[in-house]
């Protein structure tokens, strides 16, 4: 099925919001979106209620639309939900695979390792390379029902790392995700959830000191 004028509005502004092209609080003015877009205002309110409904974009009664951001509250209830889907996924994936995650986890980990590894590492890629990493590992689980659901996640996960971004380098990213890939087969489901808990802990930390 071809993309709607709605579906392209909404992706161009989903990625300039996960690319960090656009700041959280951001206004999203109807008037400059409908001139930048070249459609109509119909279709940039339903693109802009599209991405509400994905939680990257809060709309006000008389106040508009804005790119949202993640409170203390909100990064914590992610990452609950994250560890309650990508928890059992591994524990789903290892008991399928012999206690060994299958070659795609392994192969998209070294994707975000080289992402992160090159010499100007670009954001936007690095992102992808993260998401498609969780994605890869809930896949491997072969439950359908879970994968449905943590999918509607993709866009609040990336919008999370865009707020880990400040306390981790590349490097760091990289290594970690090599790590927590070995850890899973060497220890367990486990180290999963310390792996989220510890990414959540980090941001939600900051957001404490500083609102």
């Amino acid at each position: 099925m071809s993309p709607t004028a709605v579906d392209r509005v909404a992706a161009v502004l989903r990625e300039q919001i996960l690319d960090a092209q656009l700041d959280a609080g951001t206004r999203l003015v109807e008037g400059d979106l409908v001139e930048a877009h070249g459609a109509a205002r119909h279709t940039v309110r339903a693109a802009l209620r599209a991405l509400a409904d994905e939680g990257l974009v809060t709309i006000a009664p008389h106040r508009g639309a804005r790119v949202a951001g993640l409170d203390a509250d909100a990064i914590v209830a992610l990452y609950e939900l994250r560890a309650a889907l990508e928890v059992e996924a591994a524990h789903l994936a290892l008991a399928k695979h012999g206690d060994v995650l299958p070659p795609s986890v392994h192969e998209a980990a070294e994707v975000l390792a080289r992402a992160c590894g090159r010499a100007r590492p670009g954001w936007p890629t690095v992102s992808r390379a993260h998401a498609d990493l969780h994605t890869a590992l809930v896949r491997a689980a072969r439950s359908p029902r879970i994968e449905a659901v943590h999918n509607r996640l993709t866009a609040q996960t990336r919008l999370f790392l865009l707020q880990v971004r400040p306390h981790y380098t590349f490097a760091r990213l990289a290594d970690e995700h090599l790590e927590l890939v070995d850890d899973l087969e060497r220890h367990g489901p486990e180290v999963l959830r310390l792996h989220l808990r510890a990414a959540a802990g980090s941001v939600v930390d900051g957001v404490l000191r500083d609102p």
